[in-house]
């Protein structure tokens, strides 16, 4: 385990390493409690380097002989690794070190999982294989010999050498350690080749466990796909002769972009019809996708220190959701984003844990894979090509390989490629990097002899270390609609760089209707007194999809809100306007089914709380259940239509077409559920040939407490597949109703399948309870105590994951004294844990203030 003692770290105080590294040789002779891992190394004098120093990280190795120039050496231990006298000219170090990936349940560095051999390196999981300066700035090409009896032997780059006994891979492009990558077990493959743009035939495979091949077959056609659309938009072309993919059961994160070796959570890459929903289907295409573009924006392009991770992030989410919109449907695609920002990354903002997206400091950087890094990160990658154009993005971008293909780049780097591509400068934008905080964007209108005025004010809250906020450029785009619903302005991008500005529009007839921020043209909260005839208007005539939704979603939240704090009924405004949208078959089936979602409860406590009132978490499950039964009596006819018209008659296929129509058949049957006891749903449920449908009707016969016999019947006909009874764990708490879901969650806990080593079946089982709102949060408590059992057990196991996992308490503050009181309890518990980990501590620490 990590040493426990807080260091910070200061993007201040970072300097290059004193050396460069011509090439890495490794040597990896496997036993699963003694793999033996034999380094050579080929160091030179860095003549940018201020510091000789020859430091080299590593922990839990045990030496068993060190070299330089062929001489042994005695190397000095200290805090983090190792150092030692070096020549100042140069020379070749060599090491063997013993480790013991058996016992490695962090799943950091060279680890076992159900007897695979399997790495995860980034961020610096390498230290854990050898020693070795673990920092994304030094690069080299690595060569590796790996010997065992294992009958696939896998890593970085071109095949080599290999015969019984042995493997060996080139990998010709320099890298940071933190893209290393091993796979050795008993695997198959699923094969396939792609011959890119210029002619040169690359071998593909997918490698899986046996069995586990019918899997494969949706993956490799989303990379063909990834590594075409990469060729045709961004003009970047694989490089290598082999593009291998690896499912691995134990996985702290979703994949890894390890050059050439790309290494995935299995729930990531494996999937059927059967077994997998439409949800998991298009989660995977846009992981494979993301994982292949880093190839470019990340692995040839990597980051000068893990302060510029946004830089390697942001970008590839970026990019990664222009595939999926070019390959679905992209306002379904932006309005899924934007609800997923708001959610995760709006709530970061908000609290304790708030960071910029470039952070200036961290104790442990495995905290700061955030919702701000990757997907604010992505929001401003996405501004800028608002600010400059279709045209001078890519312009930049290609300037941008030109420029730093080969280097460890800074986002300094990022903004002068368009600053010199556009002649823009972009000194103030750079604030979005450097401070933390959503600003709110406060908007009022006029309207004199013609000419239209939206006057805006920002305003950025306090964050953490960070008091005051400077303007930023904000990107709005604006439309104007007049009284019929004609659109008499088109979407108009307004820039906005001071604290107050105004615009204008000049030669309307009439009074127009506002629609402000389409598209999501900037990640802020948007604050504007409007009524809601103005939201039933724009619902109706708006011709941005995007505000279409959010008009939606502002007559819902509305609605709610006057729920919760006033004890008002359900709203017949936001009922009928709804009801004239999903009637419309001329409208998009995925759009209306993501029409018919409602605020979350996590969403509607923020809102209260930023309104002046304490969320009451079954208040507002209350008054969710409410307006669903309201909007299941009102729309019963409709909602029958839907389903029976929306039914899927052709064989599956993950397409958009299918996907839509699947999604608001089940919303359909969600509603109906409420009103027939779980008749539809139990039929739906007999007769489901997919997954999708499956687990709809499971879902919809737990919420409606007919699920008993469901939930038998699921586990009994799935309990030889992991990746779905991780879905069997999730959907019975998610599905429960408040006073029972820490019960749920307790009992499924101590079920036979439940194992907290893994992190799919953790977070399937203590991810639903923290995501339970009403659930999470009952008065009684339950919630909190059992999730922090949890932590403390897993903590000395997998720091990482527990860390993550701590920040179901993030949102704490909001609450009521007594709730808070209970919730500072358990975090106080675990940081008052003996030999509590970095991760968890550093986690903790930020969440009490």
């Amino acid at each position: 385990m990590k040493d426990a003692a807080p260091q910070t770290i200061y993007l201040k105080d970072y300097t290059p390493f004193g050396y460069v590294i011509e090439k890495v040789d490794l040597t990896f002779r496997l036993a699963p409690n003694a793999t033996r891992v034999l380094s050579r190394i080929r160091f030179a004098p860095n003549p940018d380097a201020p510091d000789r120093r020859f430091f080299l990280h590593g922990e839990d190795l045990r030496p068993i002989s060190t070299k330089i120039d062929g001489a042994d050496i005695t190397p000095r231990p200290v805090p983090g690794g190792i150092e030692c006298d070096a020549p100042d000219t140069p020379f070749t170090f060599e090491a063997e070190v013993e480790i013991d990936p058996a016992a490695n349940t962090a799943l950091e560095g060279l680890y076992m999982s159900n007897g695979m051999y399997c790495t995860q390196c980034e961020a610096e999981g390498f230290r854990k294989i050898t020693w070795y300066p673990d920092r994304p700035d030094v690069m080299a090409p690595f060569t590796v010999r790996i010997e065992g009896d294992e009958p696939v032997m896998l890593s970085n780059g071109n095949p080599g050498a290999r015969d019984a006994g042995f493997a060996e891979w080139h990998d010709p492009w320099p890298k940071p350690a933190y893209l290393f990558a091993l796979v050795a077990g008993d695997l198959v493959n699923h094969p396939d080749s792609f011959t890119t743009a210029s002619g040169k035939e690359v071998e593909l495979n997918i490698w899986v466990r046996p069995g586990d091949e019918d899997k494969c077959a949706f993956g490799m056609q989303a990379l063909k796909d990834s590594m075409k659309w990469d060729e045709e938009t961004y003009g970047r072309e694989y490089d290598l002769d082999v593009f291998n993919i690896v499912a691995v059961d134990d996985f702290n994160m979703g994949a890894m972009e390890n050059k050439g070796l790309n290494i995935f959570n299995s729930s990531c890459v494996l999937a059927s019809p059967e077994t997998s929903t439409d949800a998991n289907f298009e989660r995977i295409e846009a992981i494979i996708a993301h994982e292949y573009f880093h190839n470019w924006t990340g692995n040839r392009i990597t980051c000068r220190d893990w302060f510029q991770l946004c830089l390697k992030e942001g970008l590839t989410v970026f990019r990664d959701a222009q595939f999926t919109s070019d390959l679905r449907s992209a306002p379904v695609k932006r309005i899924e984003d934007v609800i997923m920002l708001r959610g995760r990354q709006f709530r970061e903002d908000n609290g304790p844990l708030a960071h910029p997206v470039r952070p200036d400091s961290f104790v442990e950087i495995n905290n700061f894979y955030t919702a701000t890094v990757y997907e604010k990160g992505a929001e401003l990658i996405g501004m800028l090509k608002t600010l400059v154009g279709e045209a001078d993005y890519y312009k930049a971008l290609d300037l941008y390989f030109q420029r730093h293909d080969g280097d460890a780049a800074t986002i300094e780097d990022w903004l002068k490629v368009f600053e010199d591509a556009t002649g823009r400068d972009l000194a103030q934008f750079k604030r979005w990097y450097d401070e933390a905080g959503t600003p709110r964007l406060t908007v009022s209108d006029s309207f004199n002899d013609g000419t239209y005025t939206l006057h805006f004010k920002q305003e950025t809250p306090p964050t953490p270390g960070q008091p005051t906020k400077d303007p930023r450029v904000i990107p709005i785009a604006v439309g104007l609609l007049n009284p019929n619903g004609d659109e008499v302005q088109p979407t108009t991008i307004l820039e906005m760089t001071d604290a107050e500005q105004s615009f204008s529009f000049e030669g309307l007839a009439s009074k127009p209707v506002p629609s402000i921020l389409r598209d999501f043209s900037a990640p802020v909260i948007l604050e504007r007194e409007s009524d809601n005839a103005e939201r039933a208007f724009l619902l109706a005539h708006d011709t941005d999809p995007f505000n279409r939704w959010q008009a939606g979603r502002d007559l819902a939240l509305d609605c709610l809100i006057r729920m919760i704090r006033d004890g008002a009924t359900p709203d017949s405004a936001y009922l009928d306007a709804l009801h004239t949208l999903i009637r419309d078959d001329a409208q998009d089936p995925a759009f209306r089914a993501l029409a018919l979602g409602l605020p979350s409860q996590d969403e509607l406590a923020q809102t209260l709380h930023d309104q002046g009132t304490t969320p009451d978490p079954q208040a507002i499950w209350d008054a969710l259940e409410t307006l669903k039964q309201a909007r299941a009596e009102a729309y019963q006819d409709t909602a029958t239509r839907l389903h029976a018209q929306y039914q899927v008659t052709e064989a599956y296929a993950a397409s958009a077409e299918q996907t839509g129509a699947r999604a608001l058949a089940n919303a359909a049957m969600s509603m109906l559920n409420r009103l027939d006891g779980g008749a539809l749903a139990q039929k739906q449920f007999d007769s489901a040939d997919n997954m999708t449908q499956q687990l709809a009707a499971l879902s919809a016969l737990i919420s409606a407490g007919k699920g008993d016999a469901a939930v038998t019947r699921f586990y009994d006909q799935w309990q030889h597949d992991r990746l779905v009874i991780d879905k069997w764990f999730s959907a019975q708490i998610v599905n429960a109703r408040p006073e029972d879901v820490a019960q749920v969650a307790k009992t499924l806990t101590e079920h036979p399948d439940f194992t907290m080593k893994n992190p799919n079946r953790f977070r399937a089982t203590l991810g639903a309870l923290a995501m339970s709102g009403a659930g999470f949060h009952h008065a009684s408590g339950a919630g909190y105590a059992l999730l922090a059992d949890w932590l403390i057990r897993l903590d000395p196991l997998n720091p990482q994951t527990t860390a993550r996992m701590c920040t179901a308490f993030e949102t704490w503050r909001r609450y009521d004294d007594a709730r808070q009181a209970l919730i500072r309890a358990q975090l106080e518990r675990i940081l008052s844990t003996p030999g509590l980990s970095r991760d968890t501590t550093e986690m903790v620490t930020r969440i009490l203030g």
